[in-house]
Formats: C-alpha cells, structure tokens, sequence
C-alpha cells in the first residue's frame, strides 16, 4: 500500500528544522504483515527526545529511515500466526519487541531482549524484515515501530492491546514516557515509601518519574531542570521543591533540603553534567539511575573510593525495566483512577506536515509531550 511518513536521510542538519527539513513528509510503500506481524492504522504519535537524538546525529542509526515510537492505533490486519489480536483491537507501540526465547526475555527482562536490541539497531522488525521502502530501494524501521507514518506494519512483539474505551490520543503516551519514567522509579529502583527522590531533566519522562515517585510514596520529591516552566509544572504535579541546575548552589541547596542527599537520584536527560549532578546529589548508600541516552562517546567520572567507602548503587533503567503487557494496562488503570494524571503532560498537537517545528519546539525544550495526531 502507499502512504504518507516521515523520512530521514541525514542525520545532523542544524536548526531551525522548520528551515533545514531534516524530515521530509513522502509517500512510501508499505508491504502488508508477514507472519507474526501486525498492520495499524496509527492514531497518536508522540515526539520524544529518543527521535530528536537520531535526527541530531548523537543517537546513529541507519538510513533513510521512517521516525517514530511512541504511538497508538488500531489494528487494520493480522499476519499468520497472531491469533491474540484482530482487526479493530486498540493496541499501543513499544519500542522494544521482545522475542521470548533469549535469557533476557526468559528471565523477565524482555526491554533487554537481545534479537529485538540487534534488530532494533540494524532498522528492521524483529524477523530481520523490512516492510517499508520507496522507489524500489529499503527504508528502515526505526526500533521496529516507525509511528511517524498514516500505518505500520510491526512484529507482534512490539504491540500492547489496550482497553478501547480509552482515548487513543492519551494511550500513545504509555508507550515510552510513561513506561520510561515511571517504570524507572517502581521497576528500576524499587522505590520504597517514604524515600527522597530527585528527578533532572523534566521532560515528557522525567515528569512522570515526578508522577510515579508521587504515587509511589515518596515523602520528599525534588525536581531539577534549567527551565522555569518546566519546574513550575512540577510543582503543580507534586514536587515538593524545585532547583534550576544552573544555580551554583544547587548541590548544597539539595542536601540541605534533604538532610544530606536523595535516597534516589534520577538523571532524565541524556547529558554528562545531569548525570554527575544527580550522582553527586545523592545521599551516603543511595542509588543513581538513569534512563537518559547520551551519545556513544560520552563518559561521566565518578571517584572510585566514593563508590565504595558510601555503598552507592548506580543504575541504568531502558524502557522503565518494564514488562509491557503488564505494566501498561496496569498504568492505564492508575491513571484512569486520577493517580497517575499523565494527561496533564500532554501539549501541542500537530499534522505530520508540522513536525519539523515540533522537533524545533522539543529542542528549546519549552513543551513537554507533543502529540502528531492522524
């Protein structure tokens, strides 16, 4: 079938993209489901900072690719052998397929699953298929979802169904920010009540690291970022102080507030500075975790005699340490139940012609979950 995405060619164009184009909105083919796999006409599509670090060159992945990998939609057919879906089910994308047999997958891990890591890096489904091309010539998967399009045709793997009765414009945010930020608190970290928490970087994840800490229990949640936007709208969320990472008080600042340190600190950005700061801030026998993606060559520095003479636990958290299929429905109900309001997140909304300036938007950081809506 032929229909409208957005395409990558060149990674590293500078800004404004609303001039420089990066993404060019074509028609391309898009082959029907093979077996195992599933064709969505897309409803909601989110703009995340996990995109912009592929069309901004600091996350590589090969090319001309179709963009986009948090979304919902509605399944329009089923490929031999999925017998769990049908037409008209409402499903939400994860970015991670997971294939069930590897010892990641069978040891409850499946965001680590390593057919879908290396199928996700090489811009295919989880088969090592491509379903997508133009003029004759391959177009890659971006991690086997490539939302940024009128349809997709996925693994089985990389889909969620979902209670249909909820608007498909609110489940497309359960598919990376939610799961990413609130999975890194109750999955990663095993948060328990009443510890202290500090989330920087209050983009569309981080704000729900603020929200699940919240729910979770957490007595004391700090939030950091540079911009005072963002910090106003995680007070409104339940912050219960809020620093600008620029201040040159701010590790004195947190400890002060928090008696010495955070019992969990959470690095949401994907920047060295934001993960030395969350480290740093802390506290003796505390644990660091990130969930943000930095470039491949990017390091951060940390004494190795702190490490040890304070117990510190650092930690990485991909896809929020979730189990989808559980997880999701599980946030969905939390949600619906007003404890987890990740609606106030959401923002702009947007033809696919207009994504460009969305990336533009998302760049400046000043919005939070922008939202491409078919």
């Amino acid at each position: 079938m032929k229909m409208k995405a957005a395409i990558l060619y060149e990674m590293g164009l500078d800004g404004p993209y609303a001039e420089t184009h990066p993404i060019k909105i074509e028609e391309v083919d898009l082959d029907p489901p093979g077996e195992d796999e599933v064709l969505v006409k897309v409803a909601a599509a989110g703009l995340c900072h996990s995109d912009l670090s592929v069309i901004n060159g600091a996350r590589p992945r090969p090319l001309p690719m179709v963009l986009g990998h948090e979304a919902s939609g509605v399944v329009a057919e089923v490929g031999a052998g999925v017998t769990d879906l049908a037409a008209d089910d409402h499903v939400v994308f994860v970015f991670v397929p997971s294939c069930g047999h590897c010892v990641p997958c069978m040891e409850g891990r499946p965001a680590l699953c390593e057919p879908g890591a290396r199928a996700n890096g090489e811009g295919t489904l989880l088969t090592g298929a491509r379903r997508l091309g133009r003029n004759g010539q391959p177009v890659n998967h971006q991690v086997g979802v490539s939302c940024f399009a009128e349809y997709a045709t996925v693994s089985r793997r990389s889909l969620v169904k979902i209670d249909p009765t909820l608007a498909l414009d609110e489940a497309a945010l359960f598919g990376c920010a939610v799961i990413t930020g609130v999975g890194a608190v109750v999955n990663t970290a095993h948060m328990a009540p009443g510890a202290s928490v500090a989330v920087v970087g209050l983009g569309g994840v981080g704000l729900n690291a603020v929200l699940g800490a919240r729910m979770a229990g957490a007595r004391q949640v700090i939030a950091i970022d540079l911009l005072d936007d963002k910090l106003a709208l995680a007070r409104q969320l339940g912050a219960d102080h809020a620093f600008d990472a620029d201040d040159p008080e701010i590790i004195a600042k947190v400890r002060e507030a928090t008696s010495g340190g955070v019992d969990y600190g959470f690095e949401m950005v994907g920047s060295v500075a934001a993960m030395e700061l969350a480290y740093q801030i802390t506290r003796r026998g505390g644990e660091t975790v990130t969930a943000g993606l930095s470039h491949p060559d990017h390091k951060f520095q940390i004494q190795h005699v702190n490490l040890v003479g304070e117990e510190r636990t650092i930690r990485g958290s991909y896809l929020g340490s979730c189990v989808p299929a559980r997880d999701i429905p599980r946030y969905i109900d939390l949600y619906r139940q007003g404890r987890l309001p990740v609606d106030r997140l959401m923002s702009e909304r947007m033809a696919l012609e207009q994504i460009n300036e969305g990336f533009d938007r998302l760049a400046t950081g000043h919005t939070v979950r922008q939202l491409v809506l078919f």
